[in-house]
């Protein structure tokens, strides 16, 4: 049973207060809080066997090693991947997106091949593929979205066949909360023998994902937006398409041997894990991959559909709030709400938000593009995760009407 109750009482940072309120924390869109099950794992590696992996012969390199390898099955396992040797640890997904434009794209795209994005997508799927497109030649084309926030794709067909060679698509928008359908696009992608990444830095903390089933060919994400620690981020892509690539950074653990003038390569993934990693960011990932599939997946996405539709109706009732994007939660609109107060510009609004202790976002986003799709500078974002309660979007909406008042009482002042 999914008990959000029991699950609050696992979140120590839930217990503070924040300006004498009790903390609200609705931006995990940006990141997610830790359970004790993660702080814990975190505090038992570094005070039990931290030690480098790989490398060693003695009993802490062994043991710090046989934990961080078992995360990367637990890894393939949590994305139905079909090997763990698809499984590429990185920094975060940002890196992840940047590895797989320099090791598959410098190699394999060529002046005039094109790269299909959208409109709605994180800077950090737009400005790797626009530094890859300035190094050979190829150019950027995009999907426009609708009104209701949704990828139009009626020119999908059109775009693909005018030399698309990659699609680089976010399959949850960190926005607008739009689930885009990724194995539709794929599909169509391999028609016209494209390959598709998909973006799933907001989609695979909150719901079910299966790489196999979207039929991508790659897939990122962060550890820190689904109760895991930052620094840490996945590339999933197929043995094959991994095997094609180059390595993105050179040095140690990344070469089968090294002579003075040239190297060889180890094997894949190792290959493209250079270095010493973050082995106790990596170990944590997994104590919170244990601790999401203890919950189920499909229980995690429920919650957050029922949160997302109670707290759409609720703000509708704001006179004065716009509201982007689709208005209905369900299997295309996930746990993402972008607003504007009228009159008020998004950061004031957070300032008040925060003075009653309640955390949301302000800004941009790092979706500039989309901001000018939408017409707008910035929008305040709520964004919502296992831990969060009805009872906390009515607080919201009482803060936010609080903003309101505060506001129109400056105004009348001047």
């Amino acid at each position: 049973m999914f008990d959000v109750r029991r699950i609050r009482e696992d979140f120590p940072i839930l217990s503070r207060k924040v300006h004498d309120k009790p903390l609200v924390y609705l931006d995990n869109a940006a990141t997610t809080q830790k359970p004790r099950h993660v702080l814990d794992t975190l505090i038992d590696y570094y005070s039990r066997f931290n030690a480098n992996i790989h490398r060693g012969v003695h009993t802490l390199s062994d043991e710090a090693t046989c934990a961080y390898e078992a995360v990367r099955e637990m890894t393939a396992r949590f994305l139905r991947a079909s090997s763990s040797r698809t499984i590429v640890f990185t920094r975060n997904a940002t890196e992840a997106v940047n590895l797989f434009a320099h090791a598959w794209g410098r190699v394999h795209l060529v002046a005039g091949d094109q790269i299909l994005l959208s409109e709605m997508e994180h800077h950090s799927n737009l400005v790797p593929w626009q530094l890859l497109a300035k190094a050979t030649g190829a150019r950027l084309a995009f999907l426009s979205i609708t009104d209701e926030g949704r990828l139009d794709l009626s020119h999908l067909e059109r775009l693909l066949a005018d030399g698309t060679k990659l699609v680089s698509l976010t399959l949850m928008s960190n926005v607008l909360g739009t689930i885009n359908p990724i194995r539709q696009i794929a599909e169509a992608a391999h028609r016209h023998g494209a390959l598709i990444l998909a973006d799933g830095a907001q989609a695979v903390p909150h719901l079910p994902v299966d790489v196999q089933q979207l039929d991508c060919d790659a897939l990122v994400f962060s550890a820190h937006k689904m109760l895991g620690p930052t620094g840490v981020g996945v590339l999933y892509a197929s043995e094959k398409l991994l095997e094609s690539m180059e390595p993105f950074l050179g040095g140690g653990e990344m070469i089968s041997d090294v002579q003075l003038t040239s190297a060889t390569w180890n094997e894949i993934p190792w290959k493209f894990e250079a270095g010493t990693p973050n082995i106790g960011g990596v170990i944590g990932l997994g104590a919170a991959l244990e601790y999401l599939t203890r919950l189920g997946m499909d229980q995690v996405f429920a919650h957050d559909l029922e949160l997302t539709s109670y707290a759409l109706s609720r703000l509708s009732e704001v006179d004065g709030l716009t509201l982007y994007g689709s208005r209905e939660a369900g299997m295309t609109r996930g746990g993402v709400i972008a607003f504007n107060l009228d009159g008020l510009h998004p950061h004031d609004v957070g300032t008040v938000l925060d003075a009653e202790g309640i955390a949301i976002r302000a800004g941009h986003h790092c979706a500039k593009p989309l901001m000018r799709r939408l017409g707008v500078a910035a929008t305040g974002r709520v964004s919502f995760y296992i831990y969060n309660t009805k009872e906390e979007v009515d607080r919201l909406m009482e803060a936010l009407q609080t903003t309101k008042a505060f506001f129109n009482r400056q105004s009348v002042r001047m």
